[in-house]
This record gives structure tokens, C-alpha cells and sequence, in this order.
């Protein structure tokens, strides 16, 4: 079996799907723009061929080193980057080298236009904001009068919470609507609550073979364009709820062999046409891994590999391994450099050190939204999560964490108490 990797090098995580799928036979081949003798030891070890292209973002290289793949090796089965970035660009590839495992450029714009995944969430039953596409100020304006500030402003076709605002009144709108639009934006009524997520992998008959859950208490897009620090955790399982919308919505896509990323909010209090506080409301679909280090976040919470299970999936078709380990809660704290924090590193360490899985900096490309400084660690309960999340991003010059819930309790000395590690802790790069 032939397998292309897109970017097998970054983000970081990327290595370990094309370990796991060279541990389980597959011819793993990779192209990306990183010079061969940059590439880890273990990444080098798993491709069985690079094809280095000095530009990604060119189609024709690109397309170049995919047919040198295909006259080497013969037909490509499988070609993907389980990036959100390349996902039109694999999709493409897909479409001109006839590789039938995944998405094609006839599929994408469900996958890439918010506007589109509307319809996908009314499909499999979760309501949703209204929304309109951004198209004038007079035509905004008539759209605040129905639905009332504020209102959310983002890409249409975008990722992450990149290019995403709030805005709060009429000189808020005014001052939107001043600039050239340079792409599709679409509005929609605010929901109050939290982001929670349905990730996992599925296989060929759309089956779920891996389900987690992670929870953003915080903003995300107030940490992406604030510069807030980054908090979120995997749930240490996940909620009945959360589950059946999940299953529903990969129903309603017909979602087969791949990663998925499915965002929801939960009402933080009752909404008109949404629902009541606590309900779920749709937010985005995603057809590749969470973000971030959240892959690692989900084998550490779950004592799992979705590395693994996705290898398992595209090599055999069905799971060869069985995973029965703890389950725990497993927290990402990325702190930010222009911030000043009341604890140092050393301290962190010494009361948090061996519930530690993850320590080292963020890559530049991903600190807008991770953050600087990251910590990932695992808990036994969601007191002792939020009381270390208090003291690590708690800075100088406030009481009490302006990222973290006000009910975070700061942690005593038993919730201190250093845990039995899991695996060994390791850098984040």
C-alpha cells in the first residue's frame, strides 16, 4: 500500500501518523518544503522516500511529486496531510491522480464554508446560530435588528479562529465595514457557552473507532486575536450528549476512514431557537485531527494511540490493537512570553512536575493560537485540573488567573502532590 504524506514534518505530530502507518507495512512517502537532513531521526526512518518541493503553496511541484511517486512505486492509495491547511490541496491531488480514499475537490465546500456546515448540522438534528453572509453594511445592520449584538464575524472559508471578531455595537460594525472585505465573511448571532469537541477516528463504514472530547472554557478567539493564554483539557470521557451529536453529524457528512474534529457549544445559559442552558449547539466541522498537540492530549487522557488506530484503519480496515489503561483529564497551558507570571517555571515544576507529559516551546507558526510556553499534564480529577490551571497561567499582576474560570480553587497541598507519570514527560518540539 502506497501512502502520501503532505508535510510529514510539521506540525510536529505529523511524524508519528507516518510511524505508525510504516510500523504496520505501509509505504509511507513524503513531500515537504523542510531540507531531508532536517527531518527527526524516527521520521526519516518511517519514509520510504522524500520528495522535497521548494514551495508547498505550488500546485505544479506538487503535482510533480506525486506523478514521480506514482511512476516509481505505482498507483497511490492513499494521499492526505490531516491538515486543515492542505485540505483543498489534497483534495485536489486526490481529484487529478484519481485516489478514491478520500475527499475530492467536489467535496469541499461543505467541509470549508461555514455557511455550508449549516446545513450539514440541520441534517443530523443540532441547531444552530442564525447567520448571513456579510455583504453590506446596510444588510448587516438588518441583520443586528433581528438577531441583536453582538454579533460573530469570521471567514466563511477560513481556519481555526483566525480573522474572527466580535463585534459589540454600531461604531463596532461601522469600523468592520470600513475596510475592503478581502474574503467572504459570514455574521452570526452570538452563543453564549463553552466550546466542546467530538474527535476521534472512523473507519471505512463510517464506524467510530476512536471518540474523544476536549473542552475550551475560555474564548478561543479571544486567545488567538488577545493574546490570551491557551487553556483547554480532554474530558476523561465523553459525555453521552456529545457522542450522539457527534455520531449524528458524521452520519448526516457520510464520513468514512479519516480523522474528524467536530465543534460544539454548550449553552452557558438558555438561547431563544437554540435551546437551554447546558444543550449543545453547532459550531464547525472538521474532517482532520484536532489542532495543537491535542492527538497526544487524547492518547494520554484515554491511554490510547489514535496514531495508532488511524494506521490500524488504513492499513487492516479494523483495529489490531486494544487499549484498557486509566483514564484521566489531560490539560494544555500554552502561557504567553509578553506576559509576566506570578509562578516561574521552576515552581511549576516542582509542584506540578511529575503529572507532566509535554513541556517545551511552541513552534513560532502555531504560537498565535497555542501560546509560547507550553505545559501539557494529566489529573485525576477536574478540581485538581482547574487548581493547577490557576497557578500556572495566574499572572503578577492579578489575584487570581484572568484565563481560568473564577471558581478555580488554588491548589492545596494535597491536589500538589506529585502523581504517578504515565509514560516519560517529553518536549513539546
Amino acid at each position: 500500500m502506497n501512502f502520501v504524506y503532505i508535510s510529514p514534518h510539521f506540525p510536529a505530530v505529523m511524524q508519528n501518523f507516518c510511524i505508525a502507518l510504516r510500523e504496520n507495512g505501509v509505504t509511507v512517502l513524503g513531500i515537504g518544503d523542510a531540507p531531508y537532513e532536517t527531518l527527526s531521526d524516527s521520521l526519516r526512518g518511517a519514509l520510504q522516500e522524500y520528495y522535497r518541493v521548494n514551495d508547498m503553496e505550488n500546485y505544479d511541484q506538487m503535482l510533480r511529486a506525486v506523478a514521480y511517486f506514482t511512476f516509481k512505486y505505482g498507483k497511490i492509495d492513499y494521499l492526505e496531510s490531516n491538515n486543515e491547511y492542505w485540505l483543498e490541496q489534497d483534495a485536489r491531488l486526490r481529484t487529478d491522480f484519481n485516489i478514491t480514499t478520500g475527499l475530492k475537490s467536489a467535496d469541499m465546500a461543505v467541509y470549508k464554508c461555514k455557511s455550508r456546515m449549516k446545513e450539514i448540522y440541520a441534517k443530523a438534528g443540532i441547531p444552530a446560530a442564525r447567520w448571513q453572509l456579510a455583504t453590506t453594511a446596510e444588510a448587516a445592520s438588518a441583520f443586528v435588528q433581528e438577531v441583536g449584538y453582538p454579533i460573530i464575524v469570521k471567514p466563511n472559508s477560513g481556519v481555526g479562529a483566525c480573522g474572527t471578531w466580535k463585534l459589540n455595537n454600531n461604531a463596532d460594525l461601522s469600523a468592520f465595514f470600513a475596510k475592503p472585505l478581502d474574503t467572504e465573511y459570514i455574521m452570526e448571532e452570538f452563543v453564549p457557552g463553552e466550546v466542546t469537541t467530538f474527535d476521534g477516528v472512523c473507519g471505512s463504514q463510517g464506524e467510530v473507532l476512536l471518540a474523544a472530547s476536549h473542552v475550551s472554557p475560555g474564548s478561543i478567539m479571544e486567545m488567538v486575536n488577545e493574546g490570551n493564554d491557551c487553556f483547554y483539557y480532554v474530558s476523561k470521557s465523553v459525555p453521552a450528549d456529545v457522542a450522539a451529536a457527534g455520531r449524528s453529524v458524521l452520519a448526516a457528512l457520510g464520513a468514512k476512514k479519516r480523522c474528524f474534529h467536530l465543534e460544539f457549544f454548550r449553552l452557558s445559559q438558555a438561547k431563544e431557537g437554540m435551546g437551554r442552558k447546558g444543550d449543545l449547539v453547532a459550531l464547525e466541522i472538521n474532517m482532520r485531527p484536532a489542532g495543537g498537540f491535542t492527538p497526544d492530549m487524547i492518547d494520554y487522557a484515554y491511554s490510547t494511540s489514535l496514531y495508532q488506530i488511524y494506521a490500524d484503519m488504513v492499513a487492516f480496515g479494523e483495529l489490531r490493537h486494544s487499549y484498557t489503561g486509566p483514564h484521566a483529564y489531560c490539560a494544555y497551558f500554552g502561557r504567553r512570553d509578553h506576559r509576566q507570571y506570578l509562578h516561574s517555571h521552576d515552581e511549576i515544576m516542582t509542584l506540578y512536575g511529575t503529572h507532566m507529559h509535554m513541556v517545551g516551546r511552541m513552534p513560532d507558526a502555531l504560537s498565535v493560537a497555542m501560546g509560547n510556553q507550553v505545559y501539557i499534564a494529566c489529573f485525576d480529577t477536574k478540581r485538581a485540573l482547574f487548581g493547577a490551571a490557576d497557578y500556572v497561567l495566574r499572572t503578577a499582576l492579578h489575584p487570581a488567573s484572568d484565563s481560568v474560570s473564577s471558581h478555580a480553587p488554588v491548589p492545596s497541598a494535597a491536589q500538589g502532590k506529585p502523581a504517578k507519570p504515565r509514560e516519560r514527560r517529553k518536549s513539546a518540539q
